[in-house]
């Protein structure tokens, strides 16, 4: 198990509770042994204006995950975790429904970490695949 301390799917709902996280409707759904998963509805919050999911809602969800996931890995009384660069390849399009991403480590270092996501539709369709650098950072508070 990668996690320093296990949360439970309701203490992370919690913690991004009043962020933009919430204001998109993303759910977190499982943590498994060395992965994170979430789903965000595909609606008049996420899509863009021809009616697709929006790329950077997409990118919020990989964000979401990776730096959640980052975060339940270090101790946050000594260190922060914080994003330091994403790219995402958009690969299908989706109208409706529900995208579910899962991000699992590459590398999980003493300054860095880098996390792969994938973003599928209910039908285990490869929507959008991410990889997000995580910079580590002393806990100055």
């Amino acid at each position: 198990m990668i996690w320093n301390k296990k949360y439970t799917v309701d203490e992370l709902q919690q913690f991004c509770q009043n962020t933009m996280v919430a204001n998109l409707g993303i759910e977190f759904l499982e943590i498994g042994d060395d992965f994170l998963k979430a789903q965000m509805p595909v609606d008049s919050r996420t899509i863009q204006p021809i009616g697709i999911l929006h790329g950077g809602a997409s990118v919020a969800l990989a964000e979401t995950i990776g730096s959640v996931a980052a975060h339940m890995t270090i101790d946050p009384d000594k260190n922060l975790s914080v994003g330091l660069e994403i790219n995402a390849n958009h690969i299908k399009s989706i109208k409706q429904g529900y995208v579910i991403g899962t991000g699992r480590p590459i590398h999980l270092g003493r300054k860095t970490q880098v996390w792969h996501i994938e973003i599928i539709d209910k039908d285990n369709s490869l929507i959008s695949i991410s990889r997000l650098t995580i910079a580590v950072i002393e806990n100055h508070s």
